[in-house]
């Protein structure tokens, strides 16, 4: 899982053993959320553009609350924001099925969710703070940056493999029983293992005190440019999502197999896995910004082939070429992140990343539900390299912005 069996070993102790399967699974409904809900509309409603709509505003929701969940947990703690969010997302993801299936209006389900999307805890960023903040406390000096580069290395594995995953159950789900499903299992899902996580030991790690709030950099180093142009990365990586998932069920939909869209874009998650946890074996003289600008370059080359493709061979061939690209390039992201976090910003610079790869999502599968709609699913098919062109282009913004920075600071961190 890290660098070393015993840099493994080493943190697995402090944590316990069931630290790591319960922060994987309880991230899993961040990722169900917004393809659930597309899933979901589209097929008790008919309308692919609807389905989008709803998908957008999910990530709207997540994009207004992200980041202030997070400045939340900087300030009071994982457990006392976890907690309660989570109950209240769970309750949220359980009406929505029923609210579906009635004659509410179409107003009515949007809003709904909206608020699925504001109350969304973001697992992921929450887990990558406390393992930091563990390793700081309990390693010692001369292993510390192997274990942080391992560390890094599986929450950015994790996060690749969830997107994938999340999307795959979903359409599982779809096509074996019925697309309600995907939003309870979510529903359970927040339920049990957020609540769980809320709960772990190590959610006591973080909490705030007088010296940590004196410490802590002001709101506005946020906004600096490095790390801006990796929050518009990580946009462009949830752009990618969407467009391909969505462009993906509109192709297969033309032959009455939309539902199974899920089950195909789950072949990414092979690759992006595999090369993600290798990212932890890349010499550090192949620097964070090179990475993304490589693995980048790939995934756009890959999102070229899924345009051209015309059959369902061809689009799997594409996807696991894409697959390749995409988890290296969320490593060298989320690392890059943790570098330029500024002190004591360590959950709402995560949190900014999560949010701004769900509402790149959830807006790339309203525009590209609309362009399926409107232009054909052909057409769709194009918008991947569309976003993929974005993320190479913010790469190159980062290079450009960090050119003066030490090299230092540019080591996976």
């Amino acid at each position: 899982m890290f660098h070393t069996r015993s840099s493994s070993y080493e943190l697995i102790r402090h944590t316990g053993l069931s630290y790591f399967p319960l922060a994987f699974i309880a991230r899993l409904p961040f990722a169900m959320m917004t393809v659930g809900v597309l899933t979901l509309v589209v097929a008790e409603r008919g309308s692919m553009t609807l389905g989008g709509l709803n998908s957008a505003a999910a990530g709207i929701g997540t994009a207004l609350a992200g980041p202030l969940l997070g400045a939340a947990v900087d300030r009071f703690g994982q457990r006392r924001v976890l907690l309660p969010v989570g109950l209240a997302n769970a309750a949220l993801l359980g009406a929505f099925p029923f609210l579906v299936a009635s004659t509410a209006p179409d107003l009515a389900v949007l809003a709904l969710s909206v608020l699925i999307g504001v109350s969304a805890p973001q697992i992921a960023p929450m887990s990558r703070t406390r393992l930091v903040a563990l390793v700081r406390r309990t390693v010692r000096g001369d292993r510390r940056e192997q274990v942080l580069n391992g560390t890094m290395a599986y929450e950015s594995a994790a996060d690749e493999t969830v997107f994938i995953v999340g999307p795959f159950l979903v359409g599982l789900l779809a096509t074996a029983f019925a697309p309600w499903l995907a939003i309870a299992g979510a529903a359970v899902i927040t339920l049990v293992f957020v609540t769980g996580f809320a709960l772990h030991p190590t959610g006591r790690l973080t909490p705030t005190s007088a010296a940590a709030t004196a410490a802590r950099a002001p709101a506005r180093e946020l906004a600096r440019v490095p790390l801006l142009t990796v929050v518009a990365g990580a946009l462009g990586i949830g752009l990618f999502f969407g467009a391909t998932l969505t462009s993906l069920t509109g192709f297969l939909a033309t032959d009455g197999s939309g539902d199974q869209a899920g089950l195909l874009y789950g072949v990414m998650g092979f690759g992006s896995a595999a090369l993600a946890l290798g990212s932890a074996t890349f010499p550090a003289r192949f620097r964070l910004p090179a990475r993304w600008l490589v693995f980048g370059s790939l995934l756009l080359a890959a999102a070229v082939v899924f345009a051209c493709a015309r059959s369902v061979p061809g689009m799997v061939v594409a996807l696991a070429i894409l697959g390749c690209g995409i988890g290296p390039t969320l490593v060298a992201q989320y690392s890059l992140a943790a570098t330029l976090s500024p002190a004591g910003r360590s959950a709402t610079t995560m949190t900014m990343l999560g949010s701004a790869v769900v509402v790149g999502q959830a807006v790339s599968s309203a525009a590209t539900g609309a362009v399926v709609d409107q232009l054909g699913a052909s057409a769709a098919l194009a918008l991947p390299a569309v976003t993929a062109a974005f993320v190479v282009a913010a790469g190159i913004a980062h290079a450009a912005s960090v050119r003066r920075v030490e090299p230092r600071e540019l080591v996976p961190a």
